[in-house]
């Protein structure tokens, strides 16, 4: 599997999902990285049946691009920001091209 392949977006209730330390062992980080994100509100860890953390695929694409930023010297307060404004913008833009395609096919001569 390759990172590119572990790291796709999926709703946060869809498994796989991985424990905390095969997550941190994933990014190359430790559990307490992945904790500290959690207090900073970035990502909120779902709960096994037996209440053990774990972490989506999508969740672990956050945490990966947080730990950039955190690398690069930014803090961990100031990476989720980040990250977190990145990933709205993301949005942002998806829905507005959704939108723009949407308008463009009602119709079809103002393209034009």
């Amino acid at each position: 599997m390759t990172a590119d392949d572990s790291f796709g977006r999926l709703d946060d209730d869809d498994y796989p999902a991985y424990t905390m330390g095969r997550a941190a062992a994933m990014l190359g980080t430790t559990p307490g990285f992945l904790r500290a994100l959690g207090e900073a509100r970035l990502i909120t860890p779902l709960r096994s049946a037996g209440g053990h953390r774990r972490y989506s695929r999508y969740q672990l694409r956050i945490a990966a691009r947080a730990r950039e930023l955190v690398d690069q010297g930014t803090s961990i307060e100031a990476a989720c920001r980040i990250v977190i404004l990145e990933d709205q913008l993301e949005e942002a833009q998806r829905i507005n091209a959704e939108h723009r395609r949407a308008a463009e096919s009602a119709n079809p001569t103002a393209a034009a």
